[in-house]
């Protein structure tokens, strides 16, 4: 998710959002796997996540209203498209997680539930910061989801989007986060170990910065990191640019082996992996996560939009849906993540 805050506005705005967009339409789509789910798999959801675990699957979005956390689960993906969704939380009425509630995650840790997500306060709305529920009942959509406070970064500005993942028997938090020293006021892509599910180790080390021109479209912005581990790497997919068609996926990567707190084991992709495409009619496809089947299928969860153009402020426009499609990979072993497919219900 990004802000529409005065200090971000214009920035490249028009001239480079004609110039990147049309150029897609020059990419081919290929020929799409055809999908036992529908597609859209559930409207007006974004920034999805889904969780295999125990034998169910479990989806967490944002809401269009920003106001409350939600969950879903069924046997199958197909069956979290009429799972009736069951509201975990509710956002505060004032002070901090009392607006703007975004990007929730579900997650398994050490035997109990934890759901990561940013939200900001009714007097702030863009003081947005990382919180943390934790549920110790065997079912998530059971039990008392607890509030367990702020994940504190080493600033106090704007951070948003976090994600957990474990690699080699240590525990990792990444996010996104505004660098105070820096005049552009850019979300960056951070990584730190953790100490326990509320609490980071530190240091705090930077991966990504918004470097290219396609980041900048709109607004300076990369953030959302999602991580795949497969085939001997490490990938971390992150969004850039702002809301509308001009979001896309990114990518980075590290050898399983690489000491992943240092930026320098990681590479990053010069041009964007996952766009906008006018052959499926599916735009600003972003904010995704990675789930794997039994069967070994890499599957990618992303948000999108069946049309272009937005009137006003994208963060307002409720169309963007989740979506769920196989990602391939090339014979090197990298993620091919092709073209959004077009919908299908």
């Amino acid at each position: 998710m990004t802000p529409s805050r005065s200090s971000r506005r214009g920035m490249l705005a028009a001239g480079l959002l004609a110039v990147a967009l049309p150029a897609l339409a020059q990419v081919p789509v290929a020929a799409p796997v055809p999908l036992p789910w529908p597609n859209p798999l559930v409207a007006q959801r974004a920034d999805p996540q889904i969780l295999r675990h125990g034998g169910w699957y479990y989806l967490m979005a944002t809401v269009p209203e920003y106001d409350r956390l939600e969950m879903r689960r069924a046997r199958s993906i197909a069956g979290l498209a009429t799972a009736e969704p069951k509201v975990v939380w509710r956002k505060h009425e004032q002070g901090p997680m009392s607006r703007h509630i975004w990007a929730p995650e579900l997650h398994v840790i050490d035997g109990r539930w934890y759901i990561y997500f940013s939200a900001g306060e009714a007097k702030e709305p863009w003081k947005i910061r990382l919180w943390v529920l934790e549920n110790a009942a065997a079912d998530p959509m059971q039990g008392d989801w607890v509030e367990r406070g702020q994940i504190k970064t080493a600033w106090e500005t704007f951070t948003l989007d976090a994600t957990v993942f474990e690699h080699r028997g240590k525990r990792y938090l990444a996010w996104a986060q505004t660098d105070p020293g820096k005049k552009n006021h850019s979300t960056d892509i951070f990584i730190s170990l953790m100490k326990s599910p509320t609490e980071l180790e530190g240091p705090q080390v930077r991966l990504s910065q918004p470097d290219y021109a396609w980041e900048k479209v709109r607004h300076v912005v990369n953030e959302a990191p999602a991580v795949l581990i497969h085939g001997g790497r490490v990938f971390m997919t992150y969004s850039a640019a702002g809301t509308g068609a001009e979001y896309c996926l990114g990518l980075l990567w590290a050898d399983e082996n690489a000491d992943l707190m240092d930026p320098r084991s990681w590479h990053k992709s010069p041009g964007p992996v996952f766009v906008s495409s006018p052959e499926s009619g599916q735009y600003g496809p972003g904010h995704n996560s990675f789930l794997t089947d039994p069967d070994g299928t890499v599957l990618n969860v992303f948000h999108a939009r069946n049309y272009r153009d937005i009137a006003g402020d994208p963060l307002k426009d409720a169309g963007r849906a989740t979506r769920v499609q196989p990602l391939r990979f090339t014979a090197d072993g990298m993620p091919d993540f092709g073209q959004p497919y077009p919908e299908k219900k």
